[in-house]
C-alpha cells in the first residue's frame, strides 16, 4: 500500500552507485592455491598497495600522511559519517566474491571472480586492477601462485581491460535502485533467501546459528545505512517494525573459513551459516531490501564475500 512506502522510504537509501568488475585471470604455473580465493585474492590486494604506497615502512601510527593514504582508504573505508554501531576497522567499500574452492590448478587454467566498488570506492579503479596486476607478477598463496589478467569485464561482460589497455567509459556506474528494479523485473516468485557464502550476523552480542529472517532484513538496512554513511550521504535509520514477513522454515549448517590475516600476522577462523530460509507475505518495499541485499552483502566479512545470497 502506498502508506507503507511512505513509512518505510526504502528507496532513500538506494540511491548510492557503484560498478560491478569481473576479473578473468589465467594460472601461468600448476600449483595450489587456497580454497578461500576471495580472503586471499583482499590479502595480496591489500600487500599490493602497501608494496607501491606505503612510504613509512607500515608505521600507520606514526604516518603523518596517514590521511592520505590510499592503502587505508581503500583496505579499511573512511567514513565520512560514522555510525555508532560500527568499529573503525570495518571496510564497505568493496566486496570480493570468488566462489570456486577448488585448489589444484594446472597452468592456463583460468580463475574468474567479481569485485564491486561502491560511491567513491569508484575513483581507486587504477590502482587496484594496477595491484592484481603486481600480485600476478609476485604470487598468491604459500605456493606465491603467478597469474596473468586475461580480463576484465563490466556487468554486461564489456571488456574494460584488455591487454593492458582500461577503458574507462565502459565502467559502468549504476544505481543500488537500478539493480533492485532490474531484478524486479527478472523475478518470477519471492518466497526463499538462498545463502551462498557464510552469513556471520551479531544479534544480543551472540552469533546467529540459524537463519532469522527478521536479523537477516535488519541487517540489510544496517549494511545500506553504512554504505550511505561512508559516502557522507545523510539519511535517516528505517523502522521496520510491523514489515517483517513470517519465516516458514530453514536450513542452516555452520561454516568454518580459516584465513591468513597480514594485518594480525597469524591464521583466524571465521564462520558463518550459509543454507536457506523460507517465508511468506512479504511486502513490495521489504522485497525491494531483499533484492538489494543481493548486490550489497550483508553480515560481517563481507569484503572478501561473506553474507551472499539470492532471492528465490
Amino acid at each position: 500500500m502506498n502508506c507503507f512506502k511512505e513509512d518505510l522510504n526504502v528507496e532513500n537509501l538506494m540511491g548510492l552507485e557503484y560498478i560491478k568488475l569481473h576479473f578473468v585471470l589465467m594460472i601461468t604455473d600448476n600449483t595450489n592455491l587456497p580454497a578461500n580465493k576471495a580472503s586471499a585474492l583482499r590479502g595480496g590486494m591489500g600487500e599490493m598497495l602497501l608494496r607501491v604506497n606505503c612510504i613509512s615502512n607500515r608505521d600507520c601510527e606514526n604516518c603523518k600522511f596517514e590521511s592520505e593514504c590510499i592503502v587505508r582508504r581503500v583496505m579499511y573505508s573512511k567514513m565520512r559519517i560514522q555510525p555508532d554501531f560500527m568499529s573503525s576497522g570495518d571496510s564497505v567499500g568493496y566486496v570480493i566474491n570468488c566462489e570456486n574452492y577448488k585448489e589444484e590448478f594446472h597452468k592456463g587454467d583460468t580463475l574468474e571472480f567479481d569485485m564491486l566498488l561502491f560511491g567513491r570506492m569508484v575513483v581507486y579503479f587504477g590502482q587496484i586492477i594496477q595491484a592484481f596486476q603486481y600480485l600476478g607478477y609476485v604470487g598468491i598463496g604459500k605456493e606465491h601462485s603467478h597469474f596473468q589478467i586475461v580480463e576484465v569485464t563490466n556487468s554486461k561482460r564489456e571488456r574494460i581491460l584488455e591487454e593492458n589497455n582500461i577503458y574507462m567509459s565502459r565502467l559502468e556506474l549504476m544505481s543500488i535502485a537500478d539493480y533492485v528494479s532490474y531484478r524486479k523485473s527478472k523475478l518470477k516468485k519471492a518466497n526463499k533467501l538462498v545463502f551462498y557464502t557464510p552469513l556471520s550476523i551479531k544479534e544480543q552480542g551472540q552469533y546467529l546459528m540459524e537463519f532469522d529472517i527478521s536479523a537477516i532484513i535488519r541487517a540489510i538496512e544496517r549494511r545500506l545505512y553504512m554504505l550511505n554513511c561512508y559516502e557522507g550521504i545523510e539519511t535517516d535509520r528505517i523502522d521496520l517494525s510491523g514489515h517483517i514477513p513470517m519465516q516458514i522454515s530453514q536450513r542452516s549448517k555452520f561454516i568454518s573459513v580459516r584465513r591468513y590475516s597480514n594485518r594480525h600476522e597469524q591464521k583466524i577462523r571465521l564462520g558463518g551459516i550459509c543454507g536457506e530460509v523460507a517465508f511468506e507475505n512479504v511486502e513490495e518495499q521489504i522485497l525491494e531490501l531483499l533484492l538489494a541485499g543481493e548486490l550489497i552483502h550483508i553480515g560481517k566479512n563481507t569484503s572478501f564475500g561473506f553474507g551472499r545470497y539470492s532471492v528465490n
